[in-house]
């Protein structure tokens, strides 16, 4: 049952991240070794039982003991004799040349050497599988750091116009967002994983991280169907639908799940202490290991895909309904219809549905990883062109505002060209005329005219 459930596991849900399925690979690989450990003890306890039988020759007890050094199982060695066993065929999901041999040495007090010299065992490059691995990995590189560059344009934009600011532009800017967070997760989990030496606890809050906002990824997605659900089939308006609930939905919820499943992996101590996890993750994470506790997030995710994927077949039916009913031509209403389809199926994570699963063997399981890694890694991008780049309203505006910039800086260098500097010698113009005239107003008041030419005259008003 474990077995089948684990399979299930690998198989249903493959975030296609490389270092996880490799760590997941070399994982299983050591459950092997353990398995040639566990023999290499019944062949010594076996020696042990025949010593009891008295058929037993004492010289055949002399030299070295059947002995486990963690990769081979050295047999028993007269004293004073180099021992040589053919090389391990698979070490850590490496193959290994098994026509060369390993030695050690067994002394002559009958005591194994320390050292164990594997120094002729060199790894054999498969050029397809290792191939096919490294294409994958540099895809879904290329594809996140394109997805990450514009992700972060478009942000920029919704956030720089005023003029874009609605509920429905607002939502578009926190699925960008969880997008750019998620990218930029993944990117330093490989690098940190695959360049560095991370201590657990430092991997663990990437670990965390990355689920969190791949959770969050989702969840946004799902407000995106919600939302047009609601306008399209339940012809709601936008002042019906609050932000904060879209924001609560969006980055609240997933909290929680991930939440529940990191309190449940710190709790089991098992986790941490397993022994096939001490050869194979001891310079990774162990949560990195597939677990039962992993459906914490995972379930939900699977969950609004689901939701998204009902969503957008109510969505369509609305639609093509619609287009049927006016009077276009049927070949434009298959282009609306066509075009809808492809424009929404990014926005609602549809993608993820439809590489859920795939060949497993063989070269048709290289072309569905290539094609999975460049759907899976441009998925940011292509929400970034349908809602920003190509979008007529974002497009408008954008050049509004680039011809706003641009008649400002002209008629500000017009101005510096054309305006000639002020003569600072020359005279002032007074706003004060030559004749001056005061007016005094009382009981017997006298108007008084005063001119730079003429003596002041004083006429009294009650003469």
């Amino acid at each position: 049952m474990d077995m089948a459930w684990q399979l299930t596991n690998d198989t249903a849900f493959d975030t296609g991240n490389y270092v996880l399925n490799t760590l997941h690979y070399i994982n299983k690989s050591n459950e092997s070794v353990d398995f040639e450990a566990i023999k290499c003890l019944e062949r010594k306890h076996q020696e042990e039982l025949q010593r009891l039988s008295p058929e037993y020759q004492q010289e055949d007890q002399l030299g070295c003991e059947i002995s486990w050094d963690s990769l081979l199982c050295w047999p028993r060695t007269p004293p004073g004799t180099l021992a040589t066993l053919p090389c391990f065929e698979e070490l850590n999901g490496i193959r290994y040349d098994s026509t060369q041999n390993a030695s050690r040495w067994c002394r002559l007090d009958g005591v194994w050497s320390n050292y164990s010299n594997y120094s002729l065992c060199h790894n054999v490059r498969e050029p397809a599988i290792e191939g096919g691995a490294i294409i994958s990995t540099t895809i879904y590189f290329v594809g996140y750091i394109v997805s990450l560059l514009t992700l972060v344009i478009a942000v920029s934009i919704f956030l720089y116009c005023k003029e874009l600011r609605c509920i429905r532009n607002n939502i578009h800017t926190n699925l960008m967002f969880t997008y750019i967070l998620a990218d930029l997760m993944w990117i330093l989990n490989n690098v940190m994983q695959v360049s560095m030496q991370p201590d657990v606890p430092t991997c663990v809050v990437f670990l965390v991280l990355l689920n969190y906002f791949q959770l969050t990824n989702y969840f946004w997605m799902f407000v995106e169907g919600l939302y047009l659900f609601l306008l399209v089939v339940k012809t709601f308006t936008g002042d019906n639908i609050k932000l904060r609930l879209c924001l609560i939905i969006g980055w609240g919820v997933p909290v929680l799940f991930i939440t529940m499943w990191a309190i449940a992996k710190a709790l089991d101590e098992s986790i941490m202490s397993q022994p096939n996890q001490e050869v194979a993750l001891g310079k990774h994470c162990p949560w990195m290991v597939s677990h039962p506790y992993d459906w914490f997030y995972q379930a939900p995710a699977i969950l609004v895909l689901c939701v998204n994927v009902v969503f957008l077949f109510m969505i369509m039916w609305v639609l093509i309904t619609k287009l049927w009913s006016a009077t276009n031509a049927e070949t434009q209403q298959y282009r609306k219809a066509s075009k809808a389809l492809l424009v929404l199926i990014p926005l609602l994570g549809v993608t993820y549905v439809l590489v859920l699963t795939g060949p497993t063997e063989g070269q048709v399981a290289n072309a569905f990883s290539y094609t999975r890694a460049v759907l899976l890694s441009s998925q940011g991008l292509f929400v970034a062109l349908f809602y920003c780049f190509l979008n007529t309203e974002v497009q408008n505006t954008v050049k509004h505002h680039i011809v706003r910039w641009t008649t400002a800086r002209d008629l500000d260098t017009e101005r510096r060209l054309y305006c000639p500097p002020s003569n600072p010698y020359r005279k002032r113009d007074s706003s004060v005329s030559e004749t001056t005239t005061t007016t005094v107003i009382g009981l017997n008041s006298t108007t008084t005219f005063l001119d730079k030419s003429k003596k002041p005259i004083s006429e009294d008003r009650n003469e």
